[in-house]
């Protein structure tokens, strides 16, 4: 995660009898924050990378309490860690049934609808395109340019120096969000369908940039699927919300 040098003046600072009722933090790094004697009535968390870590509530880490539900709530959201070819076509197959099950039941007008701030169904399948060819396309392929123009980019990646004209400014039509999308979902299929587990073994640089991290080509598959549940996850709750 990337911080702002200027928003770094609340690090290790201690608040003592202070409300934060209704605040909303977005991008925020809140690792090793300790909370005693609060209130967190309601308190939401949503973090897409809380399997890495730990989440201590009363002396209990729940993170692998909150991994076993959604694996409930999302049966296959378990084979995104998936070491073997077989493991993630099954993946694979389990979230893009998944997606079209949600797809078929969201009616037409939710297509564009917001709740609060969140990304409509519209936009959360642009950014899928994005997550896919930046990391089947970038990551795995290593094309030099691998973006579609109907790709959604994340908040803050033009301050990261990201050349962010490539994509559109205008806002394309679902049947074309749809179109791209599918073409993107087929090229993982067909990606996956001759994987072997020397090719998902291979490494590849980080289509993101930077030197410290090389994934393999399991790794970006790994990612892969991770936006989609996670991205599935959140379409859900947002059209529950609507409903």
């Amino acid at each position: 995660m990337t911080i702002d040098p200027g928003a770094r003046q609340f690090e290790y600072a201690t608040f003592v009898r202070t409300s934060f009722r209704g605040a909303v933090m977005r991008s925020c790094d809140l690792s090793g924050v300790t909370m005693r004697s609060v209130d967190v009535g309601g308190l939401d968390i949503d973090s897409h990378d809380l399997f890495f870590g730990s989440l201590v509530v009363n002396g209990v880490d729940v993170v692998p309490l909150v991994e076993a539900e959604l694996n409930r709530q999302f049966p296959g959201r378990e084979l995104q860690k998936a070491q073997t070819p077989e493991g993630l076509r099954d993946g694979w197959s389990a979230v893009q049934s998944a997606w079209e099950t949600t797809m078929t039941s969201a009616p037409a007008e939710w297509w564009d609808a917001h709740v609060g701030d969140e990304w409509s169904l519209s936009q959360t399948l642009r950014h899928l395109v994005l997550a896919t060819d930046a990391w089947l396309r970038g990551g795995i392929m290593g094309m030099e340019q691998p973006f579609h123009e109907i790709g959604l980019i994340f908040t803050g990646a033009a301050d990261m120096g990201f050349d962010v004209s490539i994509f559109r400014t205008d806002t394309p039509t679902y049947d074309d969000i749809v179109a791209v999308r599918a073409e993107r979902q087929q090229m993982v299929t067909d990606f996956l369908a001759t994987a072997t587990p020397e090719l998902l073994a291979e490494e590849r640089d980080n289509p993101w940039g930077g030197d410290d991290w090389h994934p393999t080509v399991g790794d970006c598959v790994r990612v892969i699927l991770e936006e989609e549940w996670a991205h599935l996850r959140y379409v859900r709750r947002d059209l529950a919300l609507l409903a």
